[in-house]
């Protein structure tokens, strides 16, 4: 038995909203109590199924039917109720067909300005070069006194454990470890912290504390290793994202920079 994606779903996604208010466009493929529901709105739904991998049939058919049927039967009780006269409902039935207009302009704008293979790889060839040829497996403690940092590495020099140190530090996602952060390329890191990670042999410590924007850092190197990165290939569908979305806020940047707004 096939099976639209949920009511509750869509109302929430705005399809209800927006649907009645197409019902007049087009040639009725559908009456309700004497209320036509365009062919372009069953159009339009059944291309959504599809789209969420539905797969046409006359049962997909069917459904959508009694799908648009059953909405026009709650919207014209709406109707009744005066609901669709309140301000409110007014006002979200607008959000609802704006957002319908903007995906519609935006899928098309980014259809239209297609990002080449070429962008995309000096994107990669870019960001491949910005993370060096290693990465490390660092552990740190987190304090925010510089005083508190020496008093870290004094402790240290006599030979207390690292890990049983960093119970004091301020990062709560590493202290519970042993201060243990994820392999990681230095620009994963603040300038500093980043710049401190190169210096250190393996088992080494800073035995000056690291300075950032979040307070005091001992840091110490458990190891490191060549970074191989994924290919082009494999990270190409998010640099394709990225670009997108790049492009669509350079776009909304420009519209809003030549806009007149009072």
């Amino acid at each position: 038995m096939f099976k639209l994606n949920s009511l509750a779903a869509l109302l929430v996604a705005g399809s209800l909203i927006s649907a009645p208010a197409l019902a007049q466009q087009g040639k009725p493929f559908a009456t309700v109590n004497g209320q036509p529901i365009s062919q372009s709105v069953f159009n339009a739904f059944l291309s959504e199924q599809k789209a969420q991998g539905a797969p046409d049939s006359d049962e997909l058919k069917n459904a959508v039917k009694e799908e648009l049927v059953r909405r026009e039967l709650l919207a014209q009780e709406a109707k009744k109720k005066g609901l669709d006269k309140k301000a409110d409902v007014q006002g979200q039935m607008d959000l609802a067909r704006q957002a319908v207009l903007i995906r519609v302009f935006l899928a098309d704008y980014v259809r239209s300005n297609p990002i080449s293979d070429a962008q995309l790889k000096a994107e990669y060839d870019l960001i491949k070069s910005s993370l060096g040829s290693t990465e490390f497996k660092a552990r740190h403690i987190l304090v925010e006194k510089e005083e508190d940092a020496k008093a870290i590495v004094a402790k240290l020099d006599k030979g207390e454990k690292f890990a049983g140190l960093a119970k004091q530090s301020l990062d709560p996602g590493s202290k519970d470890k042993g201060g243990e952060l994820d392999w990681s390329a230095p620009n994963a890191y603040v300038k500093p912290f980043a710049d401190a990670l190169p210096k250190l042999k393996k088992g080494e410590y800073t035995k000056v504390p690291v300075k950032t924007e979040f307070g005091y850092h001992v840091i110490q190197l458990d190891d490191s290793r060549p970074l191989n990165p994924p290919s082009f290939e494999q990270v190409k569908p998010q640099l394709q994202q990225r670009a997108s979305q790049m492009q669509i806020e350079k776009l909304i940047k420009d519209l809003r920079d030549k806009a007149k707004v009072n």
